[in-house]
């Protein structure tokens, strides 16, 4: 492991050996070689550029809100963009950071009088995040408000994409298919509406979602896809699986399609719980269950 990233980057905060349960929101995970904070995307390219020169392997993250970090943690170095949160109202555009709340987005976009982005009110994650997997909620998803992003390259450049260019569908993005692409930042074209409306419409779904919703408890978010002609959190409550609980880890009784940590939870006790879930729905009928949670990480006996 390199020991100099903290003297090559002074003005950056950066952590060696540190604990990646303490930035995820199942509270979950091992450790990371090397912890960056950037606040500028002059601050994530040098970094990039340093780890590629170096063969250290970079992971980027945000919020870490539908993520698991396995319990060996991740080799090389892990940029979280939360210091990366500013956010920009002009016209009826909002440019939000990647590392800004998608909730704050939402938020600032309702205060502005703009409309569009009411589905996001209470979606955990980061903007980069949102991006990247084509968030959605309560039949609205990032690809219907989004204009561009911008991202960092593989090849280190900046660039601006389009909507069309980041060829979304169901929780996908085309930048889950080119490694070491980073969503630097996005802009939303919203519509104007007046704020009284706005409100009412994200209160009233944040409102149900905390009817609906374990949000009391560390988890992970929606751990499973809707599988097509199908729902998810249906079938695990049809398999008779909300309670099941391996180790810290707990399908919910308030909502089967969440895994929550009931207290002392590892990654391995949730990924025992999500194949345990799999394996149960596929038996009871027929429907695969694939994950919309991202599972990254070495395995323990990976640790040096």
């Amino acid at each position: 492991m390199l020991t100099n990233l903290e003297t090559e980057f002074t003005n950056v905060k950066i952590l060696a050996n540190a604990a990646l349960a303490d930035y995820t929101n199942t509270d979950t995970g091992g450790p990371a070689d090397w912890l960056a904070f950037p606040t500028t995307i002059a601050e994530v390219k040098e970094l990039v550029v340093y780890a590629q020169q170096h063969n250290l392997p970079t992971t980027v993250i945000g919020n870490a809100s539908n993520l698991i970090v396995s319990d060996g943690g991740i080799s090389g170095l892990v940029i979280i963009l939360t210091a990366m949160k500013d956010i920009l109202v002009s016209g009826e555009r909002v440019t939000a950071q990647a590392g800004a709340a998608i909730i704050s987005t939402a938020e600032a976009a309702c205060q502005a009088s703009l409309s569009g982005l009411e589905f996001a009110a209470g979606i955990p994650g980061s903007v980069g995040g949102a991006v990247f997997m084509n968030a959605g909620a309560y039949g609205g998803e990032i690809k219907d408000a989004l204009e561009s992003a911008t991202v960092l390259t593989a090849a280190g450049k900046v660039e601006v994409l389009t909507n069309e260019e980041l060829e979304f569908s169901y929780r996908h993005s085309s930048i889950q298919e080119h490694q070491g692409e980073i969503v630097l930042a996005a802009t939303f074209k919203l519509s104007a509406a007046p704020f009284n409306e706005i409100r009412a419409q994200m209160d009233d779904l944040n409102a149900r979602r905390a009817a609906k919703q374990p949000l009391e408890w560390p988890s992970c978010g929606s751990v499973f896809k809707r599988p097509t002609g199908y729902f998810a959190g249906k079938l695990i409550h049809d398999s008779g699986l909300q309670g099941y609980t391996s180790g810290g880890a707990q399908v919910s009784t308030k909502h089967a399609g969440f895994i929550i940590n009931v207290g002392g939870g590892t990654a391995t006790d949730y990924l025992n719980v999500i194949k345990h879930v799999q394996a149960t729905v596929l038996t009871k009928f027929g429907v695969h269950l694939e994950t919309e949670v991202r599972i990254i990480g070495r395995r323990r006996d990976e640790l040096n």
